[in-house]
């Protein structure tokens, strides 16, 4: 590098590595600015936004190139080049930084903040395989090389130009300067640094005082005084209705009904919503999924990263457990894992009967198709409905069933995507698009050809639900989990607004109503109707985030609404028609935009109380009493001496790799540790179906033979498919003797799984005993037993 290996490096080169660090930087911004063109999402490369990046990224560079200088000048005068290595590696990293971080940007259209401090390692890996798979991580490493190659590229021409260069002296004035210039310069997600704009909010956010002052035990208690506002609607019978809840991925008030900005891709639920009571302004409190179950069914307070998130879960009172405790008989149903966002062990605190997720589905179901890194989230909406109309219901039983869709996410690939991509050409091709809109709906027609497919699965439901027990006597709530996510959204408030659909046969009559609520309302609602008419065994207090939905036709926000946008984000707060954003506060106008504001507005004070109180009723378990909640949480407990030993075997690795060690210990017949790892593991993901089996197999390799059974029996019930279930479950019968049961296991694995082949010798060795034993399987009747023997049975060990 023109030095010769004792020289010391100056002013001169390491004003290059800053130029060069700030050229690749608006190398990135050009790359970042024509992937959104090609996506849609910005009408121009080379405009008025871009601008503004290219100055908010001469502040990032410059407030670097102060920072460095000092510990450039420490090192190169301590010892030769030290110092211009070190500023060499630390630029390249910063620019790899920035490098993923445009490219999440790029795909999801947010720019990763505090919320990453909410995601596990194995949540952030799950959503990059699904939301583009192995073309994202291509298109991170290409830009990682391409970002090294054209920084070293860069300094290497900057030595042409150093008489320019020179004239720069003070440079750390110069750099200084401009960092100051570019804080009068504001700017939005899409034209700040993205490595700025992360470090500033997970400093923001671990500097926040939360701190609750008031004397105040628990703030959301409240008297049950909650208008019925949807009892003039429903002419309810004297048996207790169904309730359904569809919680539709992604399913924006921009996507569905009257006014919708990208209109014609979901003509089933227009036409649902004009037989219903449809709020055309609901508000999801969250803009991810991870927060509309506790929000929906719970009308529950955040806590730091989502309520699900929480390692402890305070006492609550929910529409699944009120209803269970009134003779409700509960289920969810979802195609994906219900362990990620930590789903499984919310419904368990719930006590809810029935779980079905992507686990649980047999051979006669197709799972959605890998993307080209071989991801799949699960098993699409059509097949979800599809396995959940297959399950027995019994008349005269209520029912609280809840649904999650999946296939309006990522990477949108849905069954037949051909036909449908044109389905969305032919509805293009009728004129009603244009300009922007036409634009983006033709850069992401697989987006807009899930919509379709995802449709026509609901109305599929919604038939389907006509043919099971006491359809006649159910109130469906369709509603979405936030706005999709890739299609450009309008303003800061487009990604919470989403619809809200009640349709029942028992309905009197329907309302379209443009009133602001949001989703905290639902459960509060609900609640108050079937309490004015029926005799609910009720909690004396509750304590909702949310009140009455307001039943106004016409505009009108009186509500107080916190908004979570992503985990550890809370940024958000409308306080009637102001809503507080991001430092701003903007009037919101009868269309759901956001205009300017004048007057004052007490959002951003009412978001800062709210936050201490969150804070304070999750973090201390004060959202209510003991006395009031109807499950007692109860978390899994270890002795001291216990949780000293999971602790040392147990790094923070994920609950596949201690599952491992759970298994080599039952492997070197240490029982009591293995048993007591699979406790722990299942008391943190209780979905962890793997290390459900091993329990079951250490039980009976310790002589607990019933214990065995009755566990990997609930395996089966869980995941009907898996065929690890069947295998240890034919070993216990084998060892225990009981041949009549081995050789009914074998019509359900037949019936239910895929994966028969891998256990043929299991299956022939329960037939030969059978056989040897005298015992036939009669289809019609049942098991028969003729000349029953007295063998012993083979009790010997068998991995």
């Amino acid at each position: 590098m023109n030095t010769s290996q004792y020289d010391r490096y100056t002013l001169k080169q390491y004003t290059r590595l800053i130029i060069s660090f700030l050229g690749c930087l608006l190398v990135l911004s050009i790359f970042q600015y024509t992937t959104l063109y090609f996506k849609g999402v910005v009408d121009i490369i080379f405009g008025s936004s871009f601008f503004i990046a290219i100055v908010h990224q001469i502040g990032f560079a410059s407030i670097v190139g102060v920072i460095l200088l000092f510990p450039f000048n420490f090192w190169e005068n301590l010892r030769p080049r030290y110092g211009f290595n070190l500023v060499f590696v630390l630029l390249v990293i910063l620019l790899i930084i920035e490098a993923l971080l445009i490219s999440y940007y790029c795909t999801a259209l947010v720019p990763l903040g505090s919320d990453l401090l909410g995601y596990s390692f194995e949540d952030i890996k799950i959503t990059i395989a699904n939301s583009g798979g192995v073309w994202l991580y291509v298109a991170m490493v290409f830009g990682i090389i391409i970002s090294i190659g054209l920084f070293f590229g860069l300094y290497k021409t900057t030595s042409k130009y150093y008489h320019h260069i020179s004239r720069m002296y003070p440079f750390t004035i110069i750099l200084f300067s401009l960092f100051i210039m570019t804080l009068f310069v504001s700017g939005k997600p899409i034209n700040q640094n993205k490595t700025q704009y992360l470090a500033l909010n997970l400093y923001e956010t671990s500097t926040e005082d939360t701190s609750y002052n008031s004397d105040v035990e628990y703030p959301l208690i409240k008297s049950q005084n909650i208008e019925n506002t949807l009892g003039e609607f429903f002419d309810l019978k004297e048996e207790t209705p169904n309730i359904v809840f569809i919680m539709v991925e992604g399913l924006g008030r921009d996507f569905m009904g009257e006014g919708a900005e990208y209109a014609g891709f979901t003509p089933f639920l227009d036409s649902l919503s004009t037989k219903s009571l449809y709020w055309e302004n609901c508000l999801s409190n969250a803009g991810r999924t991870f927060g509309v179950l506790p929000s929906l069914i719970g009308s529950l307070p955040f806590g730091k990263s989502g309520f699900m998130e929480l390692e402890k879960y305070p006492n609550k009172l929910t529409l699944y457990s009120i209803l269970k405790n009134n003779g409700y008989r509960t289920s969810f149903y979802q195609g994906t894992n219900s362990s990620f966002d930590n789903v499984d062990r919310f419904l368990r605190s719930e006590n809810v009967d029935f779980v079905l997720d992507k686990s649980g589905f047999g051979n006669q179901f197709t799972m959605q198709a890998e993307d080209a890194a071989g991801s799949s989230w699960g098993y699409p909406d059509r097949e979800l409905f599809k396995k959940s109309m297959s399950l027995s219901r019994e008349a005269g039983q209520p029912r609280m069933e809840v649904y999650m869709t999946i296939s309006t996410h990522e990477p949108f690939i849905p069954p037949q995507q051909d036909f449908y991509e044109r389905k969305v050409e032919k509805i293009l091709s009728k004129g009603n698009h244009r300009g922007k809109i036409k634009n983006v709906i033709e850069k992401n027609k697989n987006v807009f050809a899930t919509l379709l497919y995802t449709d026509e699965a609901l109305k599929y439901v919604f038939d389907a639900y006509k043919n099971q027990p006491d359809y006649d006597n159910t109130i469906f709530i369709v509603t979405g989990d936030h706005r999709l996510i890739p299609i450009p959204q309008r303003n800061n408030l487009s990604r919470f607004h989403v619809p809200l659909i009640m349709y029942s046969p028992l309905l009197k009559s329907t309302k379209k109503m443009s009133a602001v609520n949001s989703h905290f309302d639902v459960t509060p609602t609900l609640l108050a109707m079937l309490q004015s008419t029926y005799e609910l065994k009720m909690p004396k207090k509750v304590a909702w985030m949310g009140g009455a939905l307001d039943t106004q036709a016409e505009f009108r926000s009186t509500k107080d609404i916190p908004l979570m946008r992503n985990k550890n984000e809370l940024k958000e707060f409308i306080s009637a028609e102001k809503m507080y954003s991001d430092g701003s506060v903007y009037a919101i106008d009868k269309n759901m935009d956001l205009g300017s504001s004048f007057g004052g507005s007490k959002a951003e004070s009412k978001l800062e109380n709210f936050k201490s109180m969150n804070a304070y009723v999750t973090t201390n378990d004060k959202i209510i009493p003991d006395s009031l909640a109807i499950f007692r949480v109860q978390k899994e407990k270890f002795t001291d001496s216990e949780t000293v030993w999971i602790n040392s075997v147990y790094n923070g690795q994920n609950f596949d790799k201690i599952y491992f060690i759970a298994r080599q210990l039952a492997f070197d017949k240490e029982y009591d540790k293995s048993l007591l790892l699979c406790r722990y593991i299942l008391s943190e993901a209780p979905s962890h179906i793997d290390t459900k089996i091993l329990s079951g197999r250490v039980n009976v390799w310790s002589g607990d033979y019933n214990r065995s059974i009755e566990i990997l029996k609930d395996c089966i019930h869980m995941n009907p498919n898996y065929i690890d279930s069947y295998a240890a479950l034919f070993d216990v019968y084998f060892w225990s003797g009981r041949i009549k049961e081995a050789l009914e296991l074998i019509e359900t694995v037949e019936q239910n799984s895929s994966g028969v082949e891998a256990i043929t010798d299991k299956i022939e060795r329960a037939r030969n005993e059978a056989k040897k034993a005298g015992v036939v399987l009669d289809k019609t009747n049942g098991t028969i037993e003729e000349n029953p023997t007295s063998e012993t049975a083979d009790n010997s060990f068998e991995e």
